[in-house]
């Protein structure tokens, strides 16, 4: 019997497929914080499996502390927080959860989109502070989507999903990728190929879903902002260091992008206090994967790797390392 800590609960009868057949210990920090590396090392004593999330700081130490450590379950698509050459150094498998929020996200991302263009936030405010006393010929005009163009940042499966629901918008799709998407994925979802420049320059809405990492750094930044329309609108479902945050808000400040949706952030959980006050801005905690569907699905990934490793499989579901 293994001994699998959570470090954070995870959806209602997620963990049952392991509740019973290991000892499971699920643990979350009284005040919602994120844990320190030591924090970290201390919740995992005695662990065999260690089911972490994207705020877990999966370092070297963590392994040179926990030498019985057998196996990381993510329950995330992205390992950004995980040293991944240390697990391997240390023999420890790596898991983690791809292809499961695909839909999810880029639900999300026109939520984002669409309570961005049309002021719906600002439009709630107005209603529930009982400001709302007659219909208003110039009140929070917003964009219409129609005919506008969308581009895309990283066409992989997310991409391509927020491309498709471009087209029952009427929206044109460009999209940048370092390598072109295949044929059949651009036709279906009549997209064009163009350079980063260019869809800077030319899209109502620029869309982010790429990963991140030394190459897409800070890939919006005062120069790129600079480039885009004045009327044009920012969504994030990334991560949040793709995008310089302070050069956003200068931007926004300056006029020169319109407004901006974001679900990441730069030193996340933290939000830059120039985004705060911003009415142009709509903010989410990280909902990405937030629906009952995907965080179900995500719990039985995780289960079934988990349980893969356990029982000696040679062939363990997601595994990374």
């Amino acid at each position: 019997m293994a001994h699998i800590v959570s470090t954070r609960p995870l959806i209602d009868g997620g963990l049952s497929g392991v509740r019973g057949e290991h000892t499971l210990t699920v643990c979350d920090p009284p005040d919602g914080s994120t844990r320190s590396v030591d924090e970290l090392i201390a919740l995992a004593d005695g662990a065999d499996v260690l089911l972490s999330v994207l705020a877990d700081p999966i370092t070297e130490a963590l392994f040179e502390a926990r030498p019985e450590l057998q196996l990381v379950s993510q329950y995330a698509v992205g390992v950004d927080n995980i040293d991944l050459e240390a697990a391997e150094a240390h023999d420890v498998a790596v898991t983690h959860t791809p292809g499961v929020l695909t839909d999810a996200t880029a639900d999300l991302t026109w939520a984002l989109l669409l309570a961005v263009a049309r002021h719906v936030p600002a439009a709630d405010r107005y209603v529930r502070d009982g400001r709302f006393e007659r219909w208003e010929t110039t009140l929070l005009m917003g964009t219409e989507l129609s005919r506008k163009t969308l581009g895309i940042v990283g066409m992989g499966r997310i991409g391509t999903a927020v491309a498709r629901r471009a087209l029952g918008f009427g929206m044109e799709v460009v999209y940048h990728n370092r390598t072109r998407a295949n044929p059949t994925v651009e036709r279906q979802v009549s997209a064009r190929h163009v350079g980063l420049g260019e869809l800077l320059e030319t899209s109502d809405v620029v869309s982010l879903h790429c990963p991140h990492n030394e190459d897409s750094h800070h890939l919006l930044d005062a120069a790129a902002f600079a480039q885009m329309k004045a009327s044009a609108l920012l969504v994030n479902t990334a991560r949040g260091p793709v995008v310089d945050e302070e050069a956003l808000v200068d931007a926004l400040a300056a006029g020169e992008i319109a407004g901006a949706g974001l679900d990441v952030f730069e030193e996340e959980p933290d939000v830059h206090p120039g985004l705060l006050d911003q009415d142009r801005v709509v903010l989410a905690p990280h909902l990405g994967s937030a629906t009952t569907d995907t965080r179900m699905r995500m719990a039985q990934m995780c289960v079934a790797s988990i349980t893969a490793f356990l029982e000696g499989d040679e062939r363990v579901p997601h595994r990374l390392v």
